[in-house]
């Protein structure tokens, strides 16, 4: 017996997966249910294994002088043939010929054995799976039900359920499976584990997997937001200054974001670098469109506006609306897209500023330091003025007439200009005051003629040892003599 116990043993550990101490835990979880279907009660059985796994139950009994219960006690005259130096009182361990059990009590044995060694192999394979749940596992398909696929990963199945599914994706028998693994739960059916091939973290999986420097935190991605089967977004950093993050995830003629993409079965992806500065990160989330320009509208709320060219705006905003949706998830910002012509019929410099004012009081109201910021400023003019280097009102006041019309404009654009600048810029000249001989003569003490002159230290003008302010600039004078000895 011991033989063929010992093969069965080696069997459940080759084919289960299961230890040794698991084995002899089933085997007396066995023996018991035998014993208790066999006599009503197991409380007082004893299982015992030997080192060459020979198996043996005990029954432990009281002895008496007349048996009331044969299952818990025994007569003295039996205990003696057990064992000479037995007494009533004691307590003595008969073994129990499993040949004594009937069919019924080696059916409910049977039953426990397999219910337990279920439950021991769910366990091992929920310890090994929640272990592995976010990475990538591959399996075969088996077989399609109500739209879920069921994938065999070996020592256990899979499913991926239809909503986990790419429609870009179809499968067939046998086809291979490389996907998430999503959740893994103990149901009253057995495991389950769920996979899952639309998941973000599938993407970054991936990317791990192709592009080595993300796998080992050179370049780290920030966020993922993704369309599965259309679009995918993938903003990375690098904490490197001589590794480009957008340049090491697309790899030498782009074969590692091929490789991604063929993965994926054709769906589009978009590498961007990620910033701090959310114009800037804005701008980069709406590639492959080309931003002009990016206004915040309100930070608090997280409002932002794009201006794009006319010619941009269907790509900036995408099919469906896809690009600027997947945009607003990417930076988490809400951003509106305008071409120019619609950013200067909005007047949104004039809205910018009576927001500021709100929060800040009145000092922000003439604030204006743009040309393009202007209310009602030509949306032309102000892009020949920017094309031409000048951005700033101030630049624009620092030209004459003729070099402003060699800038592409005509004199009533000019003159329409001067006049917006006139209205809603305050401009302040710093004027310096002017004395005329008669002031100076007035200024200087009488019989000081011949005094000594020297220089301001701050504007270099002429002053005397008479005068407490400088003429010129204004500034506060003290002259201090050294002894000389």
């Amino acid at each position: 017996m011991a033989t063929d116990m010992s093969e069965a043993v080696r069997q459940l550990i080759q084919e289960r997966n299961m230890s040794e101490e698991l084995i002899l835990k089933t085997i007396e979880n066995t023996l018991l249910a035998a014993y208790k279907k066999k006599f009503g009660d197991a409380g007082n059985a004893i299982v015992r294994c030997s080192d060459d796994w020979e198996v043996s139950i005990f029954a432990k009994k009281q002895i008496v002088d007349g048996v009331y219960d044969s299952v818990i006690e025994i007569e003295l005259d039996e205990a003696r043939e057990l064992n000479p130096d037995a007494e009533i009182g004691d307590e003595i361990l008969v073994e129990i010929d499993p040949k004594q059990f009937d069919r019924i009590a080696v059916q409910s044995a049977k039953q426990k054995a397999h219910q337990t060694i279920r439950d021991i192999q769910k366990d091992n394979h929920y310890s090994e799976f929640k272990d592995k749940e976010g990475e990538i596992i591959i399996g075969y398909y088996q077989r399609e039900r109500s739209g879920t696929i069921y994938v065999d990963l070996g020592k256990i199945e899979g499913i991926l359920p239809k909503k986990y599914q790419s429609p870009r994706e179809t499968y067939h028998v046998n086809d291979r499976i490389k996907a998430l693994i999503a959740e893994v739960k103990k149901e009253s059916s057995g495991l389950q584990i769920v996979l899952s091939r639309t998941h973000t973290e599938f993407v970054r999986a991936i990317f791990e997997l192709e592009v080595p420097e993300i796998y080992d935190k050179t370049v780290e991605i920030h966020k993922i937001v993704r369309e599965p089967g259309f679009r995918t977004k993938l903003a990375v950093y690098s904490n490197r200054e001589d590794v480009d993050p957008v340049g090491a995830c697309v790899g030498l003629k782009g074969v590692r974001i091929q490789a991604v993409i063929k993965e994926l079965e054709g769906e589009k992806i978009d590498i961007l670098k990620y910033d701090p500065d959310p114009r800037r990160f804005i701008k980069n989330a709406l590639s492959p469109a080309e931003v002009r320009d990016v206004i915040i509208l309100d930070e608090g709320k997280h409002q932002a506006l794009a201006v794009v060219s006319d010619s941009m705006l269907s790509l900036a905003i995408g099919k469906q609306g896809l690009n600027v949706r997947l945009a607003n998830r990417l930076v988490d910002w809400n951003i509106d897209v305008k071409t120019e012509s619609q950013f200067a019929e909005m007047d949104i410099a004039a809205e910018s500023r009576r927001a500021v004012s709100q929060l800040f009081g009145d000092s922000y109201d003439d604030e204006i330091s743009r040309i393009g910021e202007l209310p009602g400023v030509d949306a032309r003019v102000a892009k020949t003025l920017l094309d031409n280097g000048i951005d700033f009102i101030e630049d624009f006041l620092a030209l004459n007439q003729e070099e402003v019309l060699a800038k592409g404009l005509s004199s009533a654009e000019i003159e329409d200009l001067r006049k917006l600048i006139e209205e809603y810029v305050e401009i302040v000249e710093e004027e310096e005051e002017e004395y005329d001989e008669e002031q100076k003569e007035e200024a200087a003490p009488a019989g000081e003629e011949g005094a000594e002159e020297y220089e301001c230290p701050e504007c270099g003008s002429k002053i005397t040892v008479d005068m407490t302010v400088c003429p010129s600039c204004g500034i506060g004078l003290s002259f201090e003599y050294e002894d000389e000895e």
